[in-house]
């Protein structure tokens, strides 16, 4: 591979971490090539990027972006590399894990969201219960919701009682 070729994948990389705030990589390693295109098609379905490349080249391109502290990650550059970029953190690690039930590939090497970093396959199961940032405003949305509701519909059944009460009162003769 010429030096040129070197330096665009290393300026496409580089390009992807900017966009993306949550980057996996990813073992793809003894997977067929069916497997890896039904990968790949999975990934676009689900609004995933998927893109292969050489470890020392993918260092490169996070040693540019040296301030965001992918240097964590650098250990995890071994053996066949595949880099998932998504907007959504729990995405790709929901992607993996139901694209495992039919076969143990892809295995997570490590993921990088938002500043946090996570290594080694055994953190799956936690990315996968990660919520997405509208997910959790809309939690936020229903608890503070729920007290008024409460507060609304006391006042609303009551208020029969109440208009009951105000009544009798009323017609009671003094």
């Amino acid at each position: 591979m010429k030096r040129e070729e070197k330096d665009v994948i290393i300026g496409e990389i580089t390009e992807l971490l900017d966009k993306y705030p949550t980057i996996y990589v990813t073992d793809t390693s003894s997977m067929s090539a069916a497997k890896t295109n039904q990968l790949r098609r999975l990934c676009f379905n689900k609004g995933v990027k998927m893109l292969v490349a050489k470890n020392t080249l993918i260092q490169k391109a996070m040693e540019k972006k040296d301030a965001e502290g992918y240097q964590e990650l650098f250990s995890s550059l071994k053996g066949t590399s595949a880099l998932l970029f998504s907007e959504v953190g729990n995405v790709p690690a929901r992607l993996i894990k139901d694209f495992r039930k039919a076969t143990d590939r892809p295995q997570l090497k490590g993921a990088w969201i938002d500043t946090a970093v996570f290594l080694g396959d055994s953190q799956l199961e936690t990315l996968t219960l990660l919520k997405s940032r509208n997910e959790l405003i809309g939690d936020i949305i229903a608890l503070l919701q729920s007290p008024a509701k409460n507060v609304i519909s006391a006042l609303s059944s009551s208020g029969g009682k109440l208009a009951g009460i105000v009544k009798t009162l009323s017609e009671r003769p003094e």
